[in-house]
């Protein structure tokens, strides 16, 4: 049971997470930040939060359970000042979607003030964003990733992972760098390429987009989402994504390349290797 959980940043993730936390009477006090009262008064007027308040030192210095959910960049420059608020017992972590500099900070900071912070990401959202949106169910099936480093404390990282597993995810460990590199392959790319797609197709002719069925709306779905929060993901994430577009450039190539020969059986073939890979996701 958490005494106190504060919340910082009530948007998509940071609002499924007090939802869900709610439904599953997780914490005794949920406890709302942010940066625009009339932004977090809904989720006071529903009963999802006990509390909400613009003041961070206010908001999270009674915690012992702390969500850091606001974007990647506002994190890491709100970092230092969640440092000197929050109590020297509680547990503090994340949701950003990328964790080299956010995970590089904190240990500097844990050089003049030992806090329990443990990196987190939970691999769930939706190309739409804000509160509106949230939903209790959010992680239950989802992957949650977590990154500690060697100078995590360990019963912090056993406690975050309790949290999420009690929200339904399945939970798994990677180190700062790998994550970062794994995002960048199986969720900044996919965003990156979603957007790639449209524009492909407004080159050739934008009217050709009159007539593109479910296939193409689901597989661009992504690239409806928030065009300054996935800039900033990609220039924080951008040595990782550069890897990742390299990579999938020389698969692009490689299967025009095969199509130009005009050899069907090794075009099926490795649509076939292909395939049997990703019939392996679950």
């Amino acid at each position: 049971m958490i005494h106190q959980l504060s919340i910082v940043g009530l948007g998509l993730l940071g609002g499924s997470v007090a939802k869900a936390v709610r439904e599953a009477s997780l914490a005794r006090e949920i406890v709302a930040v942010g940066r625009r009262r009339e932004a977090l008064e809904p989720a006071l007027h529903e009963g999802v939060v006990d509390r909400i308040t613009t003041d961070l030192t206010d908001g999270i210095s009674g915690s012992d359970f702390c969500l850091l959910a606001v974007p990647v960049s506002t994190l890491e420059a709100l970092l230092p000042a969640v440092w000197t608020a929050a109590p020297g017992g509680a547990v503090i972590t994340d949701v950003g979607s990328t964790k080299g500099r956010i995970v590089r900070t904190a240990d500097r900071l844990a050089a003049s003030r030992p806090l329990r912070f443990i990196g987190g990401h939970p691999m769930a959202g939706s190309e739409q964003s804000g509160y509106g949106i949230a939903r209790a169910d959010l992680f239950r099936g989802a992957v949650v990733i977590l990154t500690p480093t060697e100078k995590s404390d360990a019963g912090a990282l056993a406690r975050v992972r309790t949290f999420w597993e009690a929200l339904g995810a399945h939970v798994t460990t990677l180190d700062p760098t790998t994550h970062d590199r794994a995002v960048a392959a199986v969720s900044h790319l996919p965003h990156l390429v979603a957007g790639a797609l449209v524009d492909a197709v407004l080159r050739m002719d934008p009217t050709f987009l009159d007539v593109a069925a479910r296939g193409f709306r689901d597989t661009t779905r992504i690239a409806a989402s928030s065009p300054g929060v996935w800039r900033e993901i990609f220039q924080d994430n951008r040595p990782a994504l550069v890897e990742a577009v390299a990579a999938f450039r020389k698969s692009l190539d490689h299967l025009e390349g095969l199509i130009s020969s005009g050899d069907a059986s090794a075009i099926e073939q490795e649509l076939d290797r292909i395939r049997q890979a990703r019939e392996h996701l679950r």
